[in-house]
């Protein structure tokens, strides 16, 4: 089991969670801690010699100190670039979160300082009728940190997130603002107004890179924010 475990969620699907994950596993990497990182769910997979894989979890499989086979990192591949539930159904696989936890925690077993996992699109991503991805955070009792993608309508975004995560009784840790729009009118404003009404600390804030690299972002990150020693 790791001394810290986060479980990594967005506002929405494409707002940088794979970005700010590596990110914060790059600047756990600088600071001596042994890291994994698990992508449980990826759809959006690429056929190759090795099978299917995804381009995120491979990247968290890179970026990560601890080796773990592609398997544990992401045990469920979909090929399709949809939601999770849906692209299983077209390939006539059933997602559960029994299985889910399952494959989490014999990942976790092996010991980590810090330990992420995350999660596919946004908070309330339907595994199947009547799961969530917010259930996996819920059942492994992991605190969130919540990647703000900044774009017009990210306030609404962002709050009725926390409040959805706080619903389920599961920490929000933290958050980190991604900004998708380096014309985003207002950026300032809106990220006083985020800090105001989030009631958990700011990790930082990530500027639109010209190359998203974890070792890039991960200088606009403090991690020791949610890093008790």
């Amino acid at each position: 089991m790791s001394k810290h475990q986060f479980f990594i969620a967005g506002t929405d699907t494409d707002v940088g969670k794979t970005l700010i994950a590596t990110a914060i596993l790059h600047a756990a990497n600088q600071q001596g801690l042994s890291t994994l990182a698990l992508k449980p769910v990826a759809a959006g997979c690429e056929q190759t010699g090795q099978g299917l894989r995804n381009s995120d979890a491979l990247l968290l499989q890179q970026t990560m100190s601890i080796a773990l086979p592609y398997e544990q990192v992401n045990p469920v591949a979909l090929q399709a670039a949809i939601a999770p539930h849906i692209a299983a159904e077209q390939e006539g696989k059933r997602l559960s979160l029994a299985r889910l936890v399952g494959f989490c925690r014999g990942a976790l077993m092996q010991p980590a300082d810090f330990a992420l996992i995350e999660g596919a699109g946004g908070w309330r991503v339907p595994l199947n009728a009547r799961e969530t991805m917010a259930g996996l955070a819920k059942e492994l009792n992991t605190p969130v940190i919540l990647v703000v993608g900044m774009k017009l309508g990210c306030i609404n975004h962002a709050l009725l997130t926390a409040e959805a995560i706080a619903h389920d009784g599961v920490p929000l840790a933290g958050w980190v603002a991604n900004q998708l729009d380096a014309e985003m009118p207002c950026y300032q404003e809106n990220i006083n107004t985020l800090k105001s009404l989030l009631r958990a600390p700011c990790l930082g804030e990530v500027p639109r890179l010209a190359e998203p690299r974890a070792d890039l972002a991960s200088s606009y990150l403090n991690i020791d924010l949610v890093i008790k020693r």
